[in-house]
């Protein structure tokens, strides 16, 4: 049950990505980009190695040179055949070869580069090795924007994600879950997320009763029991984009308290929701979510940030999260997921995947977030 496939991007779009790239390094003070094989090399060229190894594998981005990327010359035909290849000046290297020698080849010598975070140590010592008077900068601090304002197709992207995790919540509250495990559960969500055109599932947590309150509790073997609340928080990639959706359900009907709780982190997710627009600091969505739930009496237990970006990777810049203070600007998508975690008894977390608009917030998940009974 998929819906149609997007049309893909094009290799003009790739030129654009690895030019914008290059000239916000050059602002950064940067003399380019150093891209590793993984969500940053994708994003920008469209290349993705058929095996991450100790390989070497870089692409390289500077505002004054074509961009290049150095490959091992066994998975060049590989390279070649990437969607931004044609834009690329390709150059190998053969095993036996010093790739570093290579790699120096392509860089200037006493410069300083962002450096994308999947870059294993390994390939960074050896470049420091070959060039001792180049330094590095982590791309999420040097260009933490780099992915997160997302153009037109890619919000399309990630819509059609969202919507794909609504219909996997909304069918999963019709299972059973009394009496089951919650990997059977976690099971059941991952079924459907790929039944809905995921091609890939990064997380099903499923956390009942005391589990729940473990905000990273993924899924046992504990039985879910009647009168559990239970934590539903999943996700993947679909066309390329990530959902990550959390709604807290409870088999049979649930006490006083629990019915508090869930209300409050309800009214913190509404009301981080409506703070969205343009200007606003990232840090002000977790105030304004936290602000709900201290004033409730539970700001001990709200124990994670308010939300993280999303697009080609479930989690990425920019974080909700005191401190932060890049202002929010249309085309940014973010998660809201406030929670309440009660150690022992159980937890609540109610999240949607945000994106800002000219002047307000779009939620990308619609499913109710009233809490739901289930069997």
């Amino acid at each position: 049950m998929s819906s149609e496939a997007p049309e893909p991007f094009t290799e003009q779009d790739y030129a654009d990505r690895m030019q914008r790239a290059a000239l916000d390094a050059s602002a950064a003070g940067l003399a380019g980009l150093l891209i590793a094989p993984g969500p940053d090399m994708v994003w920008l060229c469209g290349y993705q190695p058929t095996a991450i190894t100790e390989r070497l594998t870089l692409l390289v981005l500077a505002p004054d040179a074509q961009p290049r990327l150095l490959v091992p010359a066994l998975e060049r035909p590989d390279a070649e055949g990437a969607p931004g290849a044609p834009v690329l000046r390709l150059t190998d290297w053969r095993d036996g070869q010093d790739p570093y020698a290579a790699a120096a080849g392509l860089l200037r010598p006493n410069a300083r580069y962002g450096v994308s975070d999947a870059a294993w140590a390994l390939h960074l010592l050896g470049l420091q090795e070959a060039l001792p008077m180049t330094s590095y900068r982590a791309l999420t601090t040097a260009l933490p924007m780099l992915r997160a304002v997302k153009d037109e197709h890619e919000l399309a992207r990630l819509a059609a994600a969202g919507s794909a995790a609504d219909a996997t919540y909304e069918e999963i509250r019709s299972v059973r879950f009394a009496g089951r495990r919650e990997t059977d559960v976690a099971a059941d969500l991952a079924r459907l997320l790929l039944e809905h055109g995921h091609e890939q599932v990064d997380f099903t947590v499923v956390g009942s009763g005391p589990n729940g309150a473990n905000p990273h509790h993924e899924a046992g073997d504990r039985v879910i029991q009647d009168g559990d609340m239970v934590v539903l928080d999943f996700g993947g990639l679909k066309d390329g984009y990530g959902s990550d959706t959390t709604r807290t359900v409870h088999v049979g009907e649930p006490t006083r308290e629990e019915r508090r709780v869930h209300d409050i982190v309800r009214e913190a997710q509404q009301a981080a929701f409506e703070a969205v627009r343009p200007g606003v600091a990232c840090q002000v969505i977790d105030r304004v979510a936290r602000a709900v739930i201290e004033k409730a009496g539970y700001g001990d237990h709200f124990i994670h940030r308010t939300g993280h970006g999303i697009g080609v990777t479930t989690h990425e810049p920019p974080y909700m999260v005191e401190g932060e203070e890049q202002e929010l600007v249309p085309g940014m998508c973010f998660s809201i997921e406030p929670g309440i975690y009660l150690p022992g008894r159980f937890g609540v977390r109610i999240e949607d995947i945000v994106t800002c608009t000219q002047d307000a917030g779009r939620r990308l998940n619609d499913t109710d977030r009233e809490m739901a009974l289930v069997t």
